[in-house]
């Protein structure tokens, strides 16, 4: 069965991407001819130009055999008709559609079956939102991931040159700390991402992506050498959907929250809206307001504006400036690697976000969740073992599983496993496997009648 993908801006081109990738049929619909262009010349799917809600166009993008529809154009509306349309022409399985509007929040069963008929609405700046928080409840991560419903945590540190692990071997490291119930499940070594064995020496600047108990979180920065303190203070550069929800978030946590916007309309509503949060209107690319704020005193800047160059330039500007970190909200694709090479601490991407929430329901079968990394060279995600799987009932040595992937953690009951050779998978326990982009197929093959994933 194809995927149907309608809107092929940054979410779409990059979902078209990576099911391209893992080998899925792939139909890519947009009205922007120069967008379909860009699919047509790089991507090994089908491109149609034209508009998703078209009846004639979605025949002849072959909805009556489409698994799943997708609509992420940058229109709340357009994507809501599309389902519509998919589903009044055909009944396709499972439609999913972005809306970002957070007022359709509140109008929550317009989207059931008995009204759009929508499986799964995606909101891409309220995951956004979310992301950031977590990050700020780890300070010094750049990837922060919880699974089953928050027992299990996924770290993604960079090892400072100072850290007591650099120049040690994992195997080292486990003597160091036999109790520590954490598990390096991969490494990222520049632009090279793997998984580790026992004999891997870990260097200055590795980031180092680890998997334990959630409250094993403290403990897994004090192995690493993280000293970093709680965050106190936070400036927000832009006061838009995103920078308003995130403000009054930092409030609720009692944050001392600074949010700068240049219009003035906009200030009073944030103000209105926000009990404590100190609202500044001002341009920040003078650096005449960030001085008079006092950024450098701040623990975190976080630049979430619409223009990904004001973002980068601010962001840079702020840590010049002392503060301590700083986190970059960046909607083009082709600038995220950039940035942090040039001193951005975190990069934020609503649209990995987005895409992260879609693969849950890509990825067929009985998983949970998914999460790719900001490279998307590698993904973790969560699956329940199944009675009838053959993980079950034998020690990991003896399974046979691709080299490009390794299962990190098990989740059973109220009790975090993080495995070795001998543990035993038992039916029922929530798995996280961790596992290369390249290996996604083998691991879905492995998979398919063990785990029930098909």
């Amino acid at each position: 069965m194809s995927i149907i993908i309608i809107g092929a801006g940054e979410v779409g081109y990059h979902l078209a991407y990576r099911l391209s990738q893992e080998k899925k049929d792939v139909v890519v619909i947009d009205r922007d001819l120069d967008k379909i262009r860009r699919v047509q010349s790089t991507l090994d799917v089908q491109a149609i130009h034209g508009s998703g809600g078209s009846i004639s166009l979605l025949r002849q993008a072959g909805i009556s055999e489409a698994g799943m529809i997708i609509a992420v154009t940058n229109s709340d509306e357009v994507n809501m008709i599309s389902c519509l349309v998919a589903g009044v022409q055909d009944r396709v399985p499972i439609k999913i559609a972005r809306v970002r509007d957070p007022e359709y929040s509140y109008l929550f069963p317009l989207f059931d079956k008995e009204h759009l008929d929508i499986d799964f609405v995606i909101n891409p700046d309220h995951e956004v939102v979310e992301m950031i928080l977590k990050l700020m409840e780890v300070p010094g991560a750049v990837e922060v991931v919880d699974f089953a419903e928050g027992q299990l945590r996924m770290v993604g540190i960079p090892l400072s040159p100072e850290s007591p692990l650099v120049g040690k071997t994992l195997a080292e490291i486990r003597e160091m700390h036999p109790q520590s119930n954490i598990l390096i499940v991969a490494i990222q070594k520049g632009d090279r991402v793997f998984i580790p064995k026992g004999h891997n020496v870990l260097a200055a600047n590795d980031l180092i992506f680890s998997v334990m108990p959630l409250k094993k979180t403290r403990e897994a920065l004090k192995i690493f050498g993280n000293n970093y303190t709680a965050i106190k203070r936070v400036m927000i550069l832009g006061g838009g959907l995103i920078g308003l929800q995130l403000a009054k978030n930092l409030e609720e946590k009692g944050i001392q929250v600074k949010i700068i916007e240049p219009n003035e309309a906009r200030c009073m509503e944030i103000a209105e809206k926000c009990q404590k949060a100190i609202v500044l209107r001002g341009d920040a690319t003078y650096q005449d307001i960030l001085l008079e704020e006092n950024v450098s005193e701040m623990d975190v800047f976080i630049a979430v504006t619409e223009d990904d160059e004001d973002n980068v330039m601010i962001s840079l500007l702020a840590k010049k400036m002392g503060t301590r970190r700083v986190m970059t909200l960046i909607n083009k694709v082709a600038y995220s690697r950039l940035v942090h090479s040039i001193g951005i601490d975190v990069v934020i991407s609503p649209r990995l976000a987005a895409v992260n929430k879609i693969l849950q329901f890509i990825r067929r079968g009985k998983v949970l969740s998914v999460s790719s990394l900001p490279e998307e060279n590698a993904e973790a995600f969560e699956v329940i073992a199944l009675e009838t799987s053959d993980l079950v009932g034998r020690p990991l040595r003896e399974i046979k599983f691709p080299k490009e992937a390794i299962i990190g953690a098990l989740v059973r009951g109220a009790e975090v496993i993080i495995p070795d050779g001998s543990t035993v998978i038992q039916p029922g326990d929530r798995v996280m496997i961790f596992a290369l982009t390249t290996a996604i197929p083998e691991v879905e093959k492995a998979l398919m009648v063990k785990l029930e994933y098909w």
